[in-house]
């Protein structure tokens, strides 16, 4: 049973090898870097359109155990989403989740995504999704799909590797094109070559199973960076940050430290979201004008701070 088991995981892994490598060909890297800053040299037309219709759909996969964490998302940064919604395999009623009656965490990822674009594939071209842990900076992941082209087929975040397998981690949350939606539904709905459930040989996380699936529709995993090759998506707190760069950097903690750029931190507890909130998007300096060039509208009715 074993020997077949590591035969049966050879095969697949093999499969992923060969399909990333004939993908190559047309896909010459995996790693996405933040547009530089002659990209916000743009027109006042172009500037006024891409704040009105750069659009993002977050997804929170949501579950009846993580009500304080889903009370603290709420009320922090998923108001910067242009559309934001809880999806549970049961129902949370006081957060208006969206109930899809999955048994585990692929499945739950699978329907909320079917869901999403089913009833949005022509109102937007990003889809963000996130445990209910994770804080996001949507106005600095809209920057850094500025010239990014939804229209083509990739996914990215945080990327790890499993032997072969390239794969987004959900920890740092997972930025969808429309495209690659468009085909992770294809594969759900049509295909063999994306697992029912997570059982048996699948029995595994559900972003290896999203790795998996999407290469065998050419869609591959792509690492977000600044400039200066930092990560975007991060899997850790911003507390561990700061003790990493303390204890790496001692001469340069500031150098050390995560990206002025970053998207997304992880494995946050509702006080430490309204502390990031107050952070982020509350606190201003005295005297201190910014002047941005390119600003992102809110969704209208929104109570965004």
């Amino acid at each position: 049973m074993l020997g077949s088991t590591v035969f049966a995981l050879i095969t697949v892994l093999g499969h992923v090898r060969l399909g990333r490598k004939n993908g190559m060909h047309h896909h010459k890297h995996h790693h996405l870097q933040a547009p530089k800053k002659e990209v916000l040299k743009i027109s006042e037309a172009e500037r006024l359109e891409l704040s009105n219709t750069f659009r993002v759909y977050c997804i929170i996969l949501a579950s009846t155990q993580n009500r304080h964490l889903l009370a603290a998302v709420k009320e922090t940064w998923i108001k910067h989403c242009d559309k934001a919604e809880f999806f549970s395999s049961q129902p949370v009623q006081e957060f208006e989740s969206i109930a899809v009656n999955a048994s585990d965490s692929w499945l739950l990822m699978k329907k909320a995504c079917l869901y999403a674009l089913n009833k949005n594939k022509d109102q937007y071209n990003w889809f963000f999704i996130a445990y209910p842990n994770t804080f996001a900076v949507i106005e600095n992941l809209k920057y850094f799909l500025l010239r990014k082209d939804p229209s083509q087929p990739f996914y990215l975040g945080h990327t790890e590797r499993f032997m072969s397998l390239e794969y987004v981690t959900m920890e740092g949350g997972i930025v969808f094109s429309i495209e690659s939606m468009k085909r992770l539904i294809r594969l759900i709905t049509k295909s063999r070559n994306c697992p029912k459930e997570r059982k048996g040989f699948w029995n595994m996380h559900e972003e290896l199973l999203l790795a998996f699936c999407l290469s065998n529709e050419g869609v591959f995993a792509e690492n977000a960076e600044d400039e200066e090759g930092k990560n975007l998506f991060n899997t850790k707190t911003i507390t561990m940050f700061i003790k990493e760069a303390i204890t790496d950097y001692p001469n340069n903690v500031i150098e050390g430290f995560c990206s002025d750029m970053v998207i997304t931190f992880s494995r946050l507890t509702p006080d430490q979201m309204h502390v990031m909130m107050y952070g982020v998007y509350r606190l201003r300096a005295f005297g201190h004008t910014f002047n941005d060039v390119l600003s992102f509208l809110p969704p209208n009715g929104s109570d965004n701070d």
